[in-house]
């Protein structure tokens, strides 16, 4: 889609839309997932996608950063990443005899955290003050961060080498966590015949800019929500924190990723209010990485904390 034919686009849902299909264009068959790491984006929060190496998850982010007209820094993890190396640091200027700041590359609209999880966790707790309060403090002295600021990480499966556990308050900063899988056999064969992703993404138009991207992030914000829909999210808090099922509960920050995720999701299907459909669309991504399942000793997980909340907690 050229130029002219983005200006046509008047709606935001039209925008939207098209914004998925031109991801899709590089990310083959994962529809779903890329509308959820774009809920994500519009609702301010932070995506972290853990999956095998090799099934897209850098070059997702290479791309919606690309169709969203935001600049974007890569920083590769890795275990002897410093903070300082993602935050910034003060040099000495002769010239002027005073010390210089010179930003790291936090200070960008759009960051991947390439294989977050191969840092150490004096690196990883780097981002907590920066995803959490748009803000970081360096030596002392506290800068704001971009508006839009958006992070979406990736995490290697746990069992691999070389890999450290994220901690609960690194994965709660998280509004979302999804993974992409393998293609099915149709979007792999095209992937197989197909041209290389990179130069693909390289000839991509940017669908918003940063101006669009903060009007649609305020729209989400105004999208209604039922005293129904408030009553819902608070059984799923409730049940979560008393079922019994889980080694904690969702916490208030929880229940609002909830709402806002829900929203977001609202948006891009063009609702004017929040459905109980757009709770349970987005409910896996935002409470499976929350929510550890209690098991007994010698028992197996056999469902996801998604599942057995929307099979136990209904809306009145």
């Amino acid at each position: 889609m050229d130029k002219a034919d983005l200006q046509q686009l008047t709606t935001s849902a039209e925008r939207l839309n098209t914004a998925i299909q031109t991801i899709g264009q590089v990310i083959l068959g994962k529809d779903r997932q890329i509308k959820l790491a774009l809920s994500c984006l519009l609702a301010k929060g932070h995506c972290l996608i853990e999956d095998q190496p090799g099934v897209g998850k850098t070059t997702l982010a290479h791309t919606m950063a690309q169709v969203m007209g935001l600049e974007f820094q890569r920083i590769q993890f890795t275990s002897d990443l410093l903070p300082a190396d993602v935050l910034g640091v003060s040099v000495f200027n002769r010239e002027s005899s005073q010390f210089e700041f010179h930003p790291g590359p936090i200070f960008s609209p759009f960051i991947l955290a390439d294989e977050i999880n191969r840092a150490t966790p004096k690196t990883q707790s780097a981002l907590l003050e920066a995803m959490e309060e748009y803000q970081v403090t360096v030596e002392g002295e506290t800068r704001e961060l971009p508006d839009p600021f958006f992070v979406i990480a990736t995490q290697n499966p746990q069992h691999q080498i070389g890999t450290y556990p994220l901690p609960e308050s690194q994965l709660d900063r998280f509004l979302m966590r999804i993974d992409l899988g393998y293609p099915d056999k149709t979007a792999e064969r095209q992937l197989l015949e197909g041209e290389n992703r990179r130069n693909i993404i390289k000839k991509l138009q940017p669908v918003f800019d940063k101006a669009l991207l903060r009007q649609l992030q305020q729209q989400v914000t105004a999208l209604h929500v039922a005293p129904a829909i408030l009553d819902y999210v608070q059984s799923i808090l409730e049940f979560s924190r008393q079922s019994g099922a889980f080694e904690f509960g969702l916490s208030p920050r929880g229940g609002l990723a909830l709402i806002n995720a829900a929203r977001a999701w609202a948006l891009i299907d063009d609702e004017k209010y929040v459905l109980p459909e757009h709770i349970q669309a987005i409910l896996p991504a935002v409470v499976n990485h929350r929510l550890p399942v209690h098991l007994e000793a010698g028992s197996k997980q056999t469902v996801t904390a998604a599942q057995h909340i929307m099979e136990s907690v209904g809306i009145s």
